[in-house]
Formats: structure tokens, C-alpha cells, sequence
């Protein structure tokens, strides 16, 4: 008989579904479920955070480096203004200290970076610790789905059934598998994450080198 990709087979009862499964899993399940759509949302919201981040003009720079030659420092901090990405905020920030020793507009940069780093990181830790508690969350709840079935059995006359025995340990393990998943997909969204963010830096901070040249040559 062909089983379904989404079933399992329960001797007696003919096929399980995955939704069935999900239910059996017991009130662990609930914790579980909260932190998947919190891993979901987290990653959603900060992979719209980033693509926005990312989006700052191919010739920005170019600009840039035109108008402060040209002695035109308010059009390069207006066109600054106008972007709304991390490299574009440190660039304004530099063009209002123009005028103060380099030092002083290499640190007022720099801040300003630290900040947007933050903003960018936001809500990662969050995501990290999603990816390291439904696995353990998962493990608790088939602790404890064991100790049922076996109070169970031992709450039993006779001969005690396999059937009993093996459907209260399967409904155990489903906590585990759903755990283990949540956990999975936190773990590689987190990292993912981490990897796009690191890039952005490192475009920020060449970004930066590249403005305080832009000074010195000026």
C-alpha cells in the first residue's frame, strides 16, 4: 500500500497526518510553535532591514568626492540626507564636522557606524537564542511525554499492550523532531544573517577610509 510523504503508518489505525502529528505532540508543542513564527518574523523583518541597507547609490562617493573639491559641502550632506542607509548616515555625519580636526571627524564617523551596526544586529541574539532553545524545549517535552507513557503502562493490569507502549513513546519523540527543526531553521537563518551583515560592514568601514581620503586630499 503506498504511504503518503506526509503520513506515517499507526498499526491498526491506517495512516497519520502531519497536522495529527503536530497535535499529538502535546502542550510542548505550543512554546515550539511560538518560537518557529518568532524565528520566521525575526528573519523576515530583518532580511526587508537589510536589502534597504544595502541600497545606497553605485556613484554616491563619486558625488561626494565632486562636490567637497568643489568646496560644495552642503549639496554633499543634502544628497547624504537624502539616503536613508547606514553608509549614507556616516558620510553626513563626517560632511557636518568638516572643519574640525580629522581625528575628531574620524570618531564622529565611527559612532555613528557603531549605531547603525547596532540597528543592523538588531534582534539577532533573539534569533541565536530561538536556534539553541526549541532543540532543548523539543527534549523536554519528550522527557516528559516518556514519563507519561510509562506512568501509564505502569498504571496497567495485565499483560501491557505494545501498541500502548510504542504510541506514547512516539508521541513523545514528536516534540524532539519538532524541536530539532525549529532549531535548524533558526541556526541557518541566524547565520545568514550574520554573514549579510558582515558584509554591509565591511562596506561600511572601506566606505569610511574612502571619505577620509576624500578629506585629506581636500
Amino acid at each position: 500500500m503506498a504511504v503518503d510523504s506526509l503520513a506515517i503508518m499507526d498499526a491498526g489505525n491506517g495512516d497519520i497526518g502531519l497536522l495529527d502529528l503536530l497535535i499529538k505532540g502535546g502542550y510542548m508543542m505550543i512554546p515550539l510553535y511560538a518560537l518557529f513564527v518568532l524565528a520566521i518574523f525575526i528573519f523576515v523583518e530583518r532580511i526587508i532591514t537589510l536589502r534597504k541597507a544595502e541600497k545606497s547609490p553605485k556613484h554616491l562617493m563619486d558625488q561626494i568626492k565632486i562636490l567637497v573639491q568643489g568646496g560644495q559641502v552642503d549639496k554633499a550632506r543634502i544628497l547624504c540626507q537624502g539616503e536613508t542607509t547606514p553608509v549614507a548616515n556616516m558620510i553626513a555625519k563626517g560632511l557636518e564636522r568638516i572643519g574640525s580636526p580629522l581625528k575628531n571627524i574620524e570618531v564622529a564617523i565611527e559612532n555613528v557606524g557603531k549605531i547603525e551596526i547596532y540597528k543592523l544586529e538588531k534582534n539577532l541574539n533573539l534569533l541565536a537564542t530561538v536556534s539553541g532553545a526549541a532543540p532543548m524545549i523539543g527534549f523536554l517535552g519528550t522527557v516528559a511525554g516518556m514519563i507519561r507513557a510509562f506512568i501509564g503502562v505502569a498504571q496497567e493490569e495485565g499483560m501491557v499492550s505494545p501498541k500502548l507502549l510504542s504510541t506514547g513513546i512516539y508521541e513523545a519523540m514528536i516534540t524532539t523532531a519538532a524541536g530539532l527543526v525549529v532549531g535548524i531553521i533558526a541556526y541557518l537563518g541566524y547565520n545568514y544573517l550574520v554573514s549579510q551583515v558582515s558584509k554591509l560592514v565591511h562596506n561600511m568601514e572601506y566606505t569610511s577610509i574612502e571619505f577620509m581620503d576624500i578629506l585629506q586630499e581636500k
